[in-house]
């Protein structure tokens, strides 16, 4: 069990960043709203990916991170693991805010824009927060797989006494 989640963890974040990285990669490349219908191109490939593949690797990566987590009773006092679970709580939040529901919401209104069902003039305006939002998610997702590969220690344990009631610290 611990390695297929650690397995389905990995594959989780692999799609994550890689949809992350191909939608900064996009947003780097799309036309200006005057250019209509290759923005509504670009921005309805940005609302798949978003969709399609940026959402359910993140839901991956977190269910199984949750349950590796839960089932691993190693990982319940090492202090790596719970700044991974309050890190990746913190993407997934981004990723539906700031990510997901602005770029599905920004393909619908290109798409209606090129039906004639909005003013084309009202396009392109959440650009430059996306484009920080990925980027700020992208270095949390980093810093969550170096945490992951180093695991540092975090947390310091106690020292318990040694037999004998004596104390394992010695003094000079």
């Amino acid at each position: 069990m611990r390695r297929l989640l650690k397995f389905l963890h990995t594959m989780g974040a692999i799609g994550l960043m890689g949809a992350m990285a191909s939608l900064l990669v996009l947003l780097s490349l799309v036309p200006p709203p005057g250019e209509l219908a290759g923005y509504a191109l670009i921005r309805g490939a940005m609302g798949a990916i978003a969709t399609c593949v940026f959402l359910p690797a993140l839901a991956l990566t977190l269910l199984a991170g949750l349950l590796a987590i839960a089932f691993n009773r190693a990982f319940h006092n090492a202090g790596w693991a719970l700044l991974k679970l309050a890190t990746g709580i913190l993407v997934f939040e981004g990723g539906f805010v700031g990510v997901q529901g602005p770029m599905q919401e920004e393909a619908n209104r290109s798409a209606a824009a090129l039906a004639g069902q909005v003013d084309p003039a009202t396009l392109a305006q959440s650009l430059g927060p996306e484009r920080g939002t990925l980027w700020v998610l992208l270095a949390v997702a980093t810093l969550n797989v170096v945490l992951g590969v180093w695991r540092p220690r975090l947390i310091r344990r106690r020292a318990t006494p040694a037999a004998g009631g004596a104390s394992p610290r010695r003094d000079p």
